[in-house]
């Protein structure tokens, strides 16, 4: 039986088990006929089963045994260039797991082919007996012990003579063309980077360089994770960087100043904004790339992660005839997915909505939508200006950050328009102080304001391999128990082991956290310019307002969050000293 008749049994092995309908494997058989994929990973891709799971049911159709080497270490002596080169490693996609004089027992991601083992025994003078990893696991352990791209270095590294390597050469590699073969090198390992960090779900990459290394980093559900870079990477990063360069439309030659610049790029399934910023600093320009998913943006209410009624609530306030509400938290929180997720459904054709953006991020149809341009004097403030003028019905400013700004987005909500847009603040009631500093009358603000909405993006326990968290630390318990209004032994909470899917994490993906306060007529009273956060706090939690970290609580019951994210979070720092 060969692979393809061994990769088709897959997806009905999984029906077998009730792990699949027959309406998902027909889905898989389209996926993989159209895209011309393996059964095996297009039930991945579907998210029809776990990749652990998939890949233990290949291992059973293909006769090979399936092991978990996700806390892999290379046996003794290798990698050796002699007995097994690296090379084999990055070419068959495969690791060694045992090692003797007359055999090698090989971990590799897809069933080899017969013709392949015999080219392996050939060069390796062993036998090779196989067994069978899951892509995720093998990655991980490229990434650990090589570094991100080291098999498209190497070959760099092979196709280049040392002169091409020289300290006064690789700083031009890539802009010019005497070199094809180091140019389309840097080009495959920028690729390479982009398309890893994309399918690890990346929001940010960090491209640092010192003296002797380059820092590479992925901002991941928030966290900021360290990435190896393969060696070489500091000889060629010149030309990593003057290749990034030219993919935003920057100049290449330019490297004393501050860059700013944007990349499309488009995968399999999705298309991706990327806004690059450059900056020189003493060992080379550092890189931090923006990684925007358009479809990701557009998500309808009920996709949020909101309370039902808090879902209800947010409905209600996109319907409004006019007013104001604000988006409060910090960069990342996840602030411009529920403004569009609130344009979306506050669009009707009987109303016309227009946006002022730095930057568009996502183009919705149906909305005029302004990209502001501070180099030609548009800047919010003078966008919202002229847009008022244009006759909207709701206004999205992207964010208020001048007292201008904050003065005109009240006066068009006082005037019949329903305005939306973000604020820095910690949470939904430090956005009313925030404003009253800035300047903004109280009694104005008091009557404008519908509604101030604070979000934090929480990591979500995997749910492959969650379990009861058993150190849920007593003071925890006891606040759970007083927000949640349960006895402290019914409080549950649950945390993930680390497994194959989340990268032996034990979280995958994130959860929105939202946290409400509607303006009433009792808290507009008692708006004035000496009232104080804290007096404000007090007021509305006696009137039901809930902090974030109080909603926090209730997911971690729910058993979607860690604890200790919801710890980190809405860290405090103790008052006064033991």
């Amino acid at each position: 039986m060969d692979k393809v008749e061994q990769s088709r049994e897959v997806a009905e092995r999984l029906q077998q088990r009730g792990r699949l309908t027959s309406e998902q494997l027909e889905l898989v058989r389209r996926r993989q006929h159209r895209l011309r994929i393996s059964q095996h990973r297009a039930v991945v891709d579907l998210g029809f089963a776990s990749e652990e799971e998939t890949w233990q049911e290949l291992a059973g159709a293909s006769g090979l045994e399936f092991v978990d080497l996700c806390n892999y270490t290379f046996p003794p002596g290798l990698p050796d260039e002699r007995l097994f080169p690296a090379r084999l490693v990055h070419h068959h996609r495969m690791l060694p797991v045992a090692f003797t004089d007359d055999s090698v027992r090989a971990a590799f991601v897809d069933p080899p082919r017969q013709s392949e083992l015999s080219n392996l025994r050939l060069l390796l003078n062993r036998r090779v007996d196989p067994v069978l990893i899951t892509p995720s696991c093998y990655q991980g352990v490229i990434r650990q012990h090589f570094g991100l791209g080291a098999d498209t270095l190497l070959r760099l590294d092979e196709d280049t003579t040392p002169e091409d390597r020289g300290a006064d050469a690789v700083f031009d590699l890539g802009l010019t063309e005497d070199d094809a073969a180091v140019s389309a090198g840097i080009t495959r390992y920028v690729d390479q980077l982009l398309a890893d960090a994309v399918r690890l779900g990346a929001t940010d990459i960090h491209i640092e360089p010192y003296f002797a290394r380059i820092k590479l980093r992925y901002r991941i559900d928030g966290v900021l994770q360290t990435v190896r870079a393969p060696d070489g990477l500091r000889q060629v990063y010149g030309a990593m960087v003057s290749r990034l360069k030219i993919m935003a439309g920057l100049n290449i030659a330019e490297k004393r100043v501050p860059h700013d610049g944007r990349i499309s790029m488009r995968t399999e399934r999705e298309e991706y904004d990327l806004r690059v910023n450059v900056v020189p600093t003493k060992h080379g320009e550092a890189v931090c790339l923006r990684i925007l998913g358009r479809q990701s943006l557009m998500l309808e209410l009920q996709e949020l992660g909101l309370d039902p009624d808090q879902e209800a609530l947010l409905r209600d306030l996109t319907r409004l005839p006019q007013g104001m509400v604000l988006l409060t938290g910090p960069t990342g929180s996840g602030k411009t997915t529920t403004l569009y997720a609130a344009l979306t459904q506050a669009y009707d054709e009987g109303r016309k909505i227009i946006t002022i953006e730095d930057p568009v991020e996502y183009q919705i149809e149906g909305v005029v939508q302004i990209q502001t341009r501070d180099e030609v004097g548009l800047s919010f403030a003078s966008g919202l200006r002229a847009v008022l003028r244009h006759d909207p019905d709701v206004v999205l400013i992207g964010e208020i950050r001048d007292v201008e700004t904050a003065e005109i987005a009240v006066r068009a909500a006082q005037t019949g328009h329903l305005v939306f847009s973000t604020l820095h603040t910690n949470d939904s009631v430090y956005a009313i102080t925030r404003l009253i500093e800035m300047g903004i009358d109280p009694f104005l603000l008091g009557s404008t304001l519908s509604a101030s909405v604070a979000q934090r993006l929480a990591q979500r326990v995997c749910r492959h391999c969650a379990e009861p968290d058993p150190e849920l630390p007593r003071e925890v318990r006891r606040e759970m128990a007083g927000v949640l209004g349960l006895p402290e032994d019914e409080i549950r909470a649950s945390r993930g082991r680390g497994c194959v899917e989340c990268g032996q994490n034990g979280t995958r993906g994130r959860v929105a956290i939202y946290e409400f306060f509607v303006m009433s007529e009792e808290v507009a009273d008692l708006l004035g310019a000496e009232l104080k956060t804290g007096q404000l706090r007090a007021a509305v939690r006696a009137r039901g307002w809930r902090s974030l970290r109080d909603h926090g609580w209730r997911k971690v019951h729910q058993g979607l969050i860690p604890a200790s994210e919801i710890l980190r979070l809405t860290h405090r720092v103790r008052q006064g000293l033991d």
